[in-house]
């Protein structure tokens, strides 16, 4: 009777020892994220801070890896035809969604239609704009099955091009572009994102989501590459104010956090150089021209007002967060395309500039008699202020009389999209890493996000060839042309580069500054007292 017992206690105690020793080895990763899901909907969400969590539950056909490049994701391989219009990508053999489903490419073609699909509501529907039919369903004049995209088997992905796509790939990071489980979304309806309904095909699953509070996810006994994966719980914390991220960090609360505040950017590098992460962002802050309203369908006004902006006093005294002065439109570091085109005045002196700038005033029929008169718009921000109040001083210098315009962002971007504005702050951060991302917002084609209406016809020409160009070298060489068209014409005028501002831990390894200031977790590690 006794022996049985006693065994029985230490089987008990054994199992403790060992749930224990396992809990304590467990792996956490406690990660700030600068706001509230709205939904963790690939096809439905539009935020960075969305995103940092839906890379680490799902896969695209490829994806980034830890240093922002394109590595193959539930894609193992794939093939382009040799017009450029075809591409066939191999699922992977034996990849499953977490509920033990088998992956495959009839996944992803509905999960194509499904975000071209006007009843979705996709805000980046237009990515797949490329897809034979793409624009036209999306526009609601043709059914979702007429999308250029088949399933040739299980595992075999076609997708049908209307011209060449050279940077498809880079486009097909996007997590509009992942597939979602078209068995779980069929069944469940709109709650399929729900925690214990959600299934995924990534690194991470959903296990419990606390709104305004954490989001947390578990790692995926059956991701394909699940012993590489160190990090077994990561919770992503909603922290929109950056000086309370800043205050949970230094406690030690939060490993990392995806922004701290600009402005104690000389402190922090000085007292916690070691978790200040700055690199260069794949954006640009720029003042849009409008092009289709006197007098700034006037080059000569354009590049009287864009020469005498003060950059450098903008970005290394008045922000002083390492954002870069921007001469070009395309920042550095985009693949394949080396550096940008510059304006010709980025090599001038400050007298150069205002000079010249004075003479073209001059020659389109202003000055002290006639003074230009411009009303600068921008969105309600300290920073955006700022800028404006910098800008407005130097053009003061050239006799321009500038009136600053500020309402808050809905309607702010609302009038640049409607062109209801004479010269107006923005940004544009790109959704893939590829220099036409940036470009095509001068083209004609292009629709609201050409804010300032630019029409030229050597431009729309060189990115219309460039388009159709499979060759990278020679593309790059022809978006050049057409951004050098633009640096000249300056129908916009880039102010600085965006830099992205992280904090991290000493303790977080594998944390490789990129461009695409992508950081899937499953590429990370926490090395506690190591």
């Amino acid at each position: 009777m006794f022996a049985p017992l006693r065994l029985c206690r230490l089987l008990l105690c054994a199992a403790a020892i060992l749930f224990a020793a396992s809990a304590a080895a467990e792996v956490v990763y406690h990660r700030g994220n600068s706001g509230e899901p709205n939904s963790l909907d690939p096809h439905r969400s539009s935020a960075t801070w969305e995103s940092h969590i839906i890379r680490d539950l799902f896969l695209g056909l490829v994806v980034h890896d830890g240093a922002g490049k394109v590595i193959p994701g539930a894609a193992e391989s794939w093939e382009m035809s040799a017009d450029g219009r075809r591409w066939r990508f191999r699922i992977r053999d034996g990849l499953l969604w977490s509920d033990g489903m088998p992956v495959t490419a009839h996944d992803f073609v509905f999960s194509f239609r499904r975000l071209v699909d006007p009843a979705t509501g996709a805000e980046y529907a237009s990515n797949l704009h490329i897809l034979e039919n793409g624009r036209e369903i999306n526009a609601g004049e043709m059914p979702t099955e007429r999308l250029g995209a088949a399933a040739l088997d299980d595992r075999t992905l076609e997708l049908r091009l209307h011209t060449p796509v050279p940077y498809l790939l880079q486009l097909l990071t996007h997590v509009s572009t992942y597939a979602v489980p078209r068995h779980v979304v069929e069944r469940e309806g709109a709650n399929w994102v729900r925690p214990g309904a959600m299934v995924s095909n990534g690194a991470y699953v959903l296990s419990e989501w606390r709104p305004q509070t954490f989001v947390r996810l578990d790692r995926n006994p059956l991701f394909y590459d699940r012993d590489a994966v160190q990090i077994d719980r990561v919770y992503f914390y909603p922290i929109e104010d950056d000086n309370t991220a800043l205050k949970r960090f230094r406690a030690g609360e939060i490993d990392s956090h995806d922004r701290f505040p600009a402005r104690q950017y000389a402190w922090l590098k000085s007292r916690m150089a070691d978790r200040v992460r700055v690199a260069p962002w794949l954006g640009v802050y720029y003042y849009a021209f409008n092009s289709a309203k006197a007098p700034f369908d006037d080059r000569r006004v354009r590049r009287a007002l864009a020469m005498t902006i003060p950059r450098e006093a903008i970005t290394e005294k008045l922000l002083g967060y390492g954002v870069i002065p921007a001469w070009s439109f395309v920042p550095p570091g985009v693949d394949h395309y080396e550096k940008g085109a510059q304006a010709d005045f980025a090599a001038w002196s400050e007298d150069e500039r205002f000079a010249a700038a004075r003479a073209l005033l001059k020659d389109a029929g202003y000055g002290p008699d006639n003074p230009l008169e411009v009303t600068l718009s921008y969105n309600t921000d300290r920073e955006h202020k700022k800028v404006a109040l910098a800008v407005a001083h130097a053009w003061k210098k050239l006799g321009v009389v500038t009136r600053l315009f500020n309402v808050e962002a809905k309607v702010h971007f609302n009038n640049l999209k409607t062109a209801d504005f004479e010269v107006a702050r923005a940004g544009w951060i790109a959704d893939y890493n590829d220099a036409e991302n940036f470009l095509f917002l001068m083209a004609s084609s292009t629709g609201r996000l050409n804010y300032g209406q630019f029409r030229n016809a050597e431009y729309d020409r060189l990115m219309g060839q460039a388009s159709r160009t499979l060759d990278l070298d020679r593309r790059a060489e022809l978006l050049h042309r057409a951004e050098a068209v633009a640096m000249d014409e300056q129908p916009i005028t880039p102010i600085f580069f965006y830099v992205s501002r992280n904090l991290v831990q000493p303790w977080v390894k594998g944390w490789t500054d990129n461009i695409v200031d992508v950081h899937p977790t499953r590429f990370l590690r926490i090395e506690r007292g190591r």
